[in-house]
């Protein structure tokens, strides 16, 4: 080879090996020329996996759009899911899997409050931001300040305002009837300071499993100490089955669900006894007719064939405020900046304020109160 060739020739080699070193380094965090990779770890199958899957597929409308459009700063959004079932120890191995191996850039949509626990550490010791993960009590939002960062209102915000609601209507004889398990209990403790500032007392509570065991024993319960509302923490079916065991010995307690409850779950197994269900909403009524953002969804969702629910207008407000940010990071885009630009971020979306300045882990504190309607449907 040529003196000249040959100097040629290295030159172009340290060129292509040197553009290879900034793009390896782009790919571990995530970033390539052309893609933005995110991951998601949650309960992807099973019973327990539909409200997952909504959000998810809330989320991918807004990513989907996005890339229609070019992406973000010309690079495609790509999200990798992996499915947890709702296990700490499957949640560990996926978050290791998606930020050691393969390198997402933040993770989103996560569920549980054990799987994401199990998930921070190594979250926290790379960078990796978790955005609009959902069922996380609020003892571990606390524990993974500075890694996630939660668009839904806390379990405490949601029980102040159904609390403030109830006393409103001159109601005093409150009773909780909550999931038995560790997070019940931590809810049932949440509802007992809130109950405490209004200078009253939990006039009854009990634990019910998530199959509903135990539910006729709670339903003698309500019968007997006659409370005027019902604050629910448990799944529909739960739910479904302790209101049905109480109206049948009798006892017409006025129920109100926290947004854990579905609404949609509690009108197939009761029917028409279903009205007059009200739940805490925390996240916008996605068939509002007027805003924007609703419409936007829902136009999103019928062209994609998604259901219009709360859990995937939940993912879709996930994504929003993801995709959001990594527009505000630009071009240069990092975890390390990622961070920077959702420790500083104020934006309203769907009538909603979302604010993680001064040291924020939860974005939002908006609650609504909704009607169940015999078919399942919401209404304001």
């Amino acid at each position: 080879m040529k003196a000249m060739d040959r100097r040629g020739f290295l030159a172009v080699a340290g060129a292509a090996c040197m553009a290879g070193r900034v793009q390896a380094q782009g790919a571990d965090a995530g970033v390539s020329r052309t893609e933005i990779l995110l991951g998601q770890s949650a309960v992807l199958t099973g019973q327990l996996g539909d409200a997952a899957l909504a959000a998810q597929a809330g989320a991918r409308l807004v990513f989907d759009d996005a890339n229609a459009g070019g992406g973000v700063a010309g690079r495609a959004l790509r999200l990798v899911s992996l499915d947890d079932e709702l296990n700490p120890d499957k949640a560990l191995a996926n978050y290791r899997s998606l930020v050691l191996e393969q390198r997402v850039l933040a993770c989103v949509c996560g569920t549980g409050a054990a799987p994401t626990m199990a998930g921070t550490g190594v979250l926290r010791e790379n960078g990796v931001p978790l955005i609009g993960a959902s069922a996380v009590t609020d003892s571990v939002r606390d524990k993974t300040r500075g890694v996630a960062y939660y668009v839904r209102a806390s379990s405490m915000r949601e029980l102040e305002a159904l609390v403030q609601h109830l006393v409103t209507l001159g109601m005093s004889r409150i009773a909780f009837i909550h999931l038995a398990t560790p997070g019940g209990e931590e809810i049932k403790g949440q509802m007992q300071q809130v109950l405490s500032a209004q200078q009253l007392q939990l006039h009854a509570s009990a634990g019910v499993g998530p199959d509903g065991a135990g539910a006729q024993d709670t339903a003698k319960l309500l019968a007997t100490s006659q409370p005027q509302a019902v604050v629910l923490f448990m799944s529909g079916a739960a739910a479904a089955a302790v209101m049905k065991a109480t109206w049948q010995l009798g006892a017409a307690p006025t129920f109100y669900g926290m947004s854990i409850v579905s609404g949609e779950t509690t009108a197939r197994l009761l029917g028409a006894q279903s009205r007059g269900l009200a739940v805490a909403q925390v996240t916008p009524y996605p068939w509002d007719g007027a805003d924007p953002d609703a419409l936007q969804f829902r136009r999103l969702a019928q062209a994609a064939k998604v259901p219009v629910n709360y859990h995937s207008y939940e993912g879709y407000l996930a994504g929003r405020v993801t995709v959001e940010a990594l527009q505000r990071a630009g071009r240069d885009l990092s975890r390390e900046r990622l961070h920077a630009v959702l420790r500083s971020m104020r934006m309203r979306v769907a009538g909603m304020d979302i604010d993680f300045t001064g040291n924020r882990h939860t974005g939002s504190r908006f609650v609504e109160l909704v009607q169940v309607k015999q078919d399942g449907r919401y209404v304001r």
